[in-house]
């Protein structure tokens, strides 16, 4: 019962604080007020809008990211710091981070605490670079706009599509990559944005 309580509490204090984020702490550290801030009121409320989004997400799915996980969004762009137990838990926050709506961008920088594996780790890091490659070197794949990540022989991609054939193309290109035993995609198709630059 204490727990379910305190969960109502926390979530009220982040609803509650929709519109007051915009003044705190930048990401860099310093304080930005409404008035020195160069995004426009109403990209400032969609930002305030998601972030507190993204911390309710986060927060359904484990108590713990509300202390360890720090999110910031500027413009569409996510930014998230912190630290997990797993290399899985900050690939599923990737995850929840890509599929908020108006996502333009995520950024991880979350550190993970388990211990390292190096041949497991090479692995991933050779499925990773052939999948790039095999992206690059497709003329109907625009690259710059994906963001891939590999645990354990899964490959996550996350980014934005011009089209659905795009979309459709790179996870082939994913399927194709020998040793891959699954192909997690988040994929946006840049006409489902919320925010799109002009």
């Amino acid at each position: 019962m204490k727990i379910k309580f305190l969960s109502i509490i926390i979530i009220g204090l982040i609803l509650s604080g929709c519109m007051a984020g915009v003044g705190s702490k930048g990401i860099f550290g310093t304080g930005v007020s409404i008035a020195m801030d160069p995004r426009t009121l109403g990209t400032q409320i969609d930002d305030s809008i998601m972030q507190k989004s993204i911390s309710a997400k986060l927060l359904s799915k484990d108590q713990k990211y509300f202390l360890s996980v720090k999110t910031k969004v500027l413009d569409g762009r996510i930014f998230i710091t912190g630290k997990v137990d797993t290399p899985e838990e900050k690939l599923l926050i990737t995850k929840i981070a890509w599929e908020t709506k108006g996502a333009r961008s995520v950024r991880n920088d979350i550190k993970i605490k388990e211990e390292f594996n190096f041949s497991q780790s090479a692995k991933d890091v050779l499925i990773t670079s052939q999948l790039r490659t095999a992206l690059i070197v497709n003329k109907n794949i625009k690259s710059t706009n994906y963001q891939i990540d590999t645990y354990k022989k899964k490959i996550y991609v996350y980014g934005i599509a011009l089209t659905s054939d795009e979309k459709d193309l790179v996870i082939s290109e994913a399927k194709e990559i020998l040793d891959v035993e699954d192909v997690i995609a988040s994929i946006i198709l840049v006409e489902d944005l919320r925010i799109q630059r002009e």
